[in-house]
């Protein structure tokens, strides 16, 4: 320290070299180059925004039939009634018109469509995109260009000598490597299966009640069925049915969401495109039976849809004047509506069974009626709302806040008859001759109450009294007599007793007439239309609980003989 105080303009810290020295020439262990004080950072890459543009032909084109061009595209042509347009083959041809879009091929039995039992049965307005089959094509657009690979001789010696199995000539049992095929059937004793073309002969006889128990209930609590949603009965479903029916002669149905509004649409249809017979429904569930005489080889096959086509535009179902207001009483309903309490909440994916009923007794108590279905997608309350303009009938004012209000027009009529007029005089202390010219009062109750009144009429539950000035000692006589019929008449059967003899007589003619098992439902019926009733799907066939007790006989003692048994 001592020597550096003794220096001229000490600095402890001096600088570093501006330029590190060289290193000499045919010397590789000159001085290294020492590394930089502070690391190089690494920047991230630019953001998409800022690179450089490439030149818009610097991508290969894209296949037109992998792009959706009414997703990025503003393709709307106006389309005229009855328009048809050919492709360029000239058999194969897209028909528009009052069933939405439809394509036509040769040999088709009936006009293919995307969906058969939710096409709006409103005529579209435009396309959003090009109309082109959604099949694919009958020829290859192009020569053959590759080479199919060699099969081996033993591969060859398989391939000649692959039995054929169907449900005519079902595989052996046992035999390995083979799927289980189902038979045809059920057949009576003595009668065997026969080859049928049309819809009748491929059903055969009308199912016995207990055939068709035999048939549905294995598939009770069965998850091997057929999911139908918002799209209802679609295009390739038609094959998936087939496919079911090869294993199994029922195929169950489970249906959700907007089609279950209307049950009776998508029973139609399936038995209608199927060829098969719907034996039994309850809820959203169908079984659908595929015939006695079915055999999977003989099938009507349809070519499967590739993909998806899009909808076309349809007239808007909200208008600012519905039919039948103005503006302004439209806009006086609709701010009404927003403080209506909804009738119901309805849940996505949900089973609508009641929905059309709910509605129509709604508007016998308001001309107003709002449903909600918050949680729900767009277009299934859209779809919704154009069901319920169509079964109910109503007029639609608006979807708002998810939320489906509906006036119920002004041709409106009640669904209950006109209840009569009860003219009913008020008794006065002073006698009736001196108050015979007063002004009787009119009592008139509503429709819903007069059909309560005439219901329970019929089933005994009351009594219409003929005479209106009894006195308190005739009229509780007639309560006690009324009170012990009705008791009798609920609760008791008529006692009806044969003797053996007689008993075993008539079942034996019954059993050699055929009628002592009774048909469900009748195939083939000659009449084409068919009116489905949830009473007749909708009753528990396979609940013992709900049989009619025999005559003479109570409800409780059928149920301490079944304790008994056990």
């Amino acid at each position: 320290m001592a020597i550096l105080a003794q220096l001229p303009n000490p600095n402890l810290f001096s600088s570093l070299p501006s330029t590190p020295p060289k290193a000499q020439d045919g010397h590789p262990n000159g001085p290294a180059i020492p590394p930089p004080p502070i690391p190089i950072p690494k920047y991230p890459p630019p953001l998409r925004s800022q690179r450089p543009k490439e030149p818009p032909n610097a991508k290969p084109p894209q296949n037109p039939a992998l792009k959706a061009a009414h997703r990025n595209t503003r393709y709307y042509k106006p389309v005229r009634d009855g328009e048809e347009i050919v492709s360029p083959d000239g058999d194969r041809s897209v028909l528009i018109g009052e069933s939405g879009m439809s394509y036509l091929l040769p040999g088709a039995p009936f006009e293919f469509q995307f969906s058969y039992s939710e096409t709006p049965k409103v005529k579209p307005i435009a396309l959003r995109e090009p109309a082109f089959l959604p099949f694919a094509p009958p020829t290859m657009p192009r020569p053959w260009t590759g080479k199919a690979p060699l099969k081996s001789k033993h591969e060859k010696e398989k391939k000649k000598k692959i039995p054929l199995f169907d449900s005519f000539n079902p595989p052996p049992p046992g035999k390995k490597g083979v799927k289980y095929v189902e038979m045809p059937g059920p057949f009576p004793f003595g009668k065997y299966p026969k080859e049928g073309i049309s819809r009748e002969e491929v059903l055969g006889e009308p199912l016995k009640k207990w055939e068709i128990k035999m048939l549905v209930k294995p598939y009770l609590s069965d998850n091997r069925q057929v999911n139908l949603g918002r799209d209802g009965l679609t295009h390739n479903m038609l094959e998936l049915i087939h496919l079911h029916w090869k294993r199994r002669r029922v195929c169950k149905v489970r249906c959700r969401g907007v089609p279950t509004v209307d049950m009776n649409n998508i029973c139609h249809h399936l038995e209608e495109k199927t060829g098969g017979k719907v034996i039994y429904r309850i809820g959203g569930v169908v079984y659908l039976f595929r015939g006695r005489n079915y055999n999977y080889q003989t099938r009507p096959q349809y070519p499967v849809m590739l993909w998806k086509p899009a909808a076309p535009v349809y007239p808007k179902l909200i208008q600012e004047a519905p039919e039948g207001l103005t503006k302004e009483e439209a806009g006086e309903l609709r701010n009404k509506g927003k403080k209506l309490t909804p009738i119901c909440k309805l849940s996505k994916n949900g089973i609508y069974l009641t929905l059309v009923r709910d509605v129509r007794n709604a508007f016998e108590e308001s001309p107003l009626v709002k449903v909600d279905c918050k949680g729900m997608h767009a277009s299934d309350y859209k779809k919704l709302g154009a069901k319920l303009k169509e079964l109910v009938p109503c007029v639609l004012l608006s979807f708002d806040d998810e939320q489906i209000l509906m006036w119920r027009g002004r041709d409106w009529k009640s669904m209950y008859p006109e209840p009569p007029s009860a003219h009913i005089p008020f008794q006065s202390e002073e006698p009736l001759e001196e108050c015979s010219n007063n002004d009787g009062k009119t009592v008139i109750s509503s429709p819903k109450m007069m059909s309560l009144w005439k219901r329970a009429l019929e089933s005994s539950k009351a009594l219409l009294l003929d005479e209106i000035d009894l006195s308190l000692d005739d009229l509780l006589k007639r309560v006690e007599e009324f009170e012990g019929v009705s008791q009798a008449a609920e609760h008791t059967f008529p006692a009806y007793v044969l003797s053996s003899e007689r008993t075993i007589g008539s079942s034996a003619e019954a059993s050699e007439d055929g009628s002592e098992t009774e048909c469900f439902s009748e195939f083939g019926t000659s009449s084409g239309e068919e009116e489905y009733d949830d009473d007749n799907y909708d009753s528990d066939l396979f609940e013992e609980a709900k049989f009619s007790p025999p005559l003479g006989e109570l409800p409780v003692d059928r149920l301490v003989n079944k304790l008994l048994e056990e």
